[in-house]
C-alpha cells in the first residue's frame, strides 16, 4: 500500500465516481479501478459495490478510507514541518476556518501575518464546521479558526475573540421599537411567524439556531441556504430573517439594507476559538502564526473590539 495508492482510494471514496475520481487526479479511469483492485487483493477484503451508475464503501471501504485521510494528512504535516523547521518564515502554514470566519474574520489576520513574514505559504482551506474539525483531527491542517470545538474531540482551543451573532432583516419599516441606530426591538411571537433563513446542517450557525428556537419555543417555518452571502442577500429583499455573524453584515447595517432585531437573548456573544490538536507541538510556521496571533494582541483583540462595539 503506497501514498498514491491511498491518496487514490480516499479521492474515490469521496466522488464515488471512477470517472470522477480519474478526473479529479488527472488519471485514466483504468488506473483508479486497478488501484482498488490491488488494494483489494493485498487487504483481502472488497472495498467498494456498486450502487446504481455508482460505487459506495463497504464497511470495510469506510475504515480504510478514514485512516487514509489521517495517514495522508500526516504524510502532508511531516513534510510542512521538516520544511518549516529548518526556516519558519519560508515555511508554509495551513489552517482551516468556518465559512464565516473564512470570509470576515481571517483575511486581516493573514495580512497582518504576511506582512511581518511575507515569504510564508499560506494554504487556507473554507468549510463549514463539521469539514474544518474534520480537517484538522484528521492532520489536514494545523491550526483552525471557528466556534467552540466539539466535547470530546482532541482538540484545544489556544486563543479567542469575540464573535456576535445577530438576528438581521430588511430594513424596510418592520414592526417594533428602535432601541439603537440600526436594533429594532421586537416581540418573540414576531420572530415565530417569520421565515427563517438557515445554513445547511453541520454548520455552526445552524446549530445555534436550532439550540436558540428551544430556548424561545418557537418553530418557525425555515429555508435552508448554502452560504453567508446567499443568508445575507435573501434578507435583505426580505426573503426572510437570518441569524449570522456580525462580522458577516457589518457593512449592509452601515449602509441600510438590514437592520438588527432583537429579542430574548439576542444578539448571542459567542467566540471564535484559535484550535490545535491536544498534545502535540506545531510545526514551527503554525508555531509562529500562533503566537503572532497571542502577542500582537491589537490585532486578535482589534477583531473582538468591532464586533463588540457593534452591539453595545
Amino acid at each position: 500500500m503506497t501514498p498514491n495508492q491511498l491518496q487514490t482510494f480516499v479521492v474515490l471514496a469521496e466522488t464515488e465516481s471512477v470517472r470522477e475520481a480519474a478526473e479529479h487526479l488527472v488519471v485514466s479511469q483504468p488506473a483508479v479501478s486497478s488501484v482498488v483492485a490491488r488494494l483489494t487483493e493485498e487487504l483481502g477484503v472488497r472495498l467498494v459495490e456498486r450502487d446504481g451508475r455508482g460505487l459506495r464503501l463497504t464497511p470495510a471501504g469506510k475504515v480504510l478510507a478514514t485512516y487514509g485521510r489521517r495517514l495522508l494528512g500526516l504524510w502532508e504535516e511531516a513534510k510542512v514541518a521538516t520544511t518549516a523547521q529548518a526556516d519558519p518564515e519560508r515555511g508554509c502554514l495551513r489552517l482551516a476556518a468556518v465559512t464565516t470566519a473564512g470570509e470576515h474574520v481571517v483575511p486581516a489576520l493573514l495580512a497582518s501575518f504576511r506582512g511581518l513574514y511575507p515569504a510564508v505559504e499560506v494554504i487556507l482551506e473554507v468549510g463549514n464546521r463539521s469539514r474544518v474539525w474534520e480537517l484538522l483531527e484528521h492532520s489536514g491542517v494545523d491550526l483552525a479558526i471557528g466556534g467552540r470545538p466539539p466535547l470530546g474531540s482532541h482538540l484545544v482551543t489556544l486563543a479567542e475573540a469575540d464573535n456576535y451573532l445577530v438576528l438581521v432583516a430588511a430594513a424596510d419599516g418592520k414592526p417594533g421599537q428602535r432601541t439603537g441606530e440600526r436594533a429594532r426591538e421586537v416581540p418573540i411571537s414576531q420572530l415565530a411567524r417569520r421565515t427563517w433563513l438557515v445554513r445547511e446542517p453541520g454548520s455552526g450557525t445552524r446549530s445555534t439556531a436550532d439550540e436558540l428556537f428551544e430556548e424561545l419555543g418557537i418553530a418557525p417555518p425555515r429555508l435552508t441556504l448554502g452560504s453567508n452571502g446567499a443568508l445575507r442577500e435573501s434578507a435583505a429583499v426580505g426573503l426572510g430573517i437570518a441569524l449570522i455573524s456580525r462580522a458577516a453584515v457589518g457593512r449592509q447595517l452601515d449602509e441600510g439594507s438590514l437592520e438588527e432585531w432583537r429579542a430574548g437573548p439576542l444578539p448571542l456573544r459567542r467566540r471564535w476559538n484559535l484550535v490545535a490538536r491536544v498534545g502535540e507541538e506545531l510545526p514551527a510556521t503554525a508555531a509562529l502564526f500562533r503566537d503572532h496571533l497571542l502577542g500582537a494582541e491589537m490585532v486578535w483583540s482589534r477583531t473582538a473590539t468591532r464586533l463588540e462595539t457593534a452591539v453595545r
